[in-house]
């Protein structure tokens, strides 16, 4: 992708290693990198506990469990866009299943041109996700940033005797004369250093 200077990194789960090597193929250097494979679900999951990955591909069903708790689970606890490959004879109870998780299912055998256009739709989905991720982590940190606020001006409430808005006007002269943060601010208070 020419807008995305960063490679997604890949983890193939199959136990054929025909496949996982087809699929290698399908995923140049420059767009995906690292890509690795691991042949089942235990594997899969010690990879995974070492690296996140951006994509999974599950080709199931796989030795050790068909592959759909695996799946399920990563939308679930990552932020990782899953294609699950099933057989023709499953795939619609299985996308049926899995659909609300977020798995997105492909029958197989698939052409190469359907694989590769899963996988954008994959890469797609993600660098969504990674917005979301972004957006969600800057909120968060805006909240801690204010709770921190708030227990320094209640510190300055209980030992300075101030009202809330002297409180507030303390800790905003404090850090404007000491040229930091109000959050830094809140935490000089709070470690006692005021």
């Amino acid at each position: 992708m020419i807008f995305e200077p960063n490679p997604y990194s890949v983890l193939i789960v199959s136990p054929s290693v025909k496949l996982q090597e087809s699929l290698a193929a399908l995923m140049p250097a420059g767009e995906y990198d690292p890509v690795r494979t691991a042949r089942s679900a235990a594997e899969a999951k010690r990879c995974l506990l070492h690296k996140d990955f951006d994509l999974v591909v599950i080709n199931s069903p796989l030795p050790d469990e068909p592959g759909i708790g695996l799946a399920e689970n990563l939308c679930g606890e990552t932020e990782a866009g899953v294609l699950l490959l099933v057989k023709a004879e499953s795939y619609e109870e299985v996308t049926a299943q899995v659909r609300e998780s977020g798995v997105i299912t492909l029958c197989k055998p698939s052409s190469r041109q359907l694989v590769a256009h899963s996988l954008q739709a994959l890469c797609a989905m993600r660098e969504r996700l990674r917005v979301r991720g972004k957006r969600q982590a800057t909120v968060e940190e805006k909240i801690q940033e204010l709770r921190l606020i708030d227990r320094a001006k209640w510190i300055l409430i209980e030992n300075c005797h101030m009202t809330e808005p002297e409180a507030h006007k303390a800790l905003e002269h404090m850090a404007m004369e000491r040229r930091i943060t109000k959050r830094q601010a809140a935490e000089v208070v709070i470690a006692g250093q005021v």
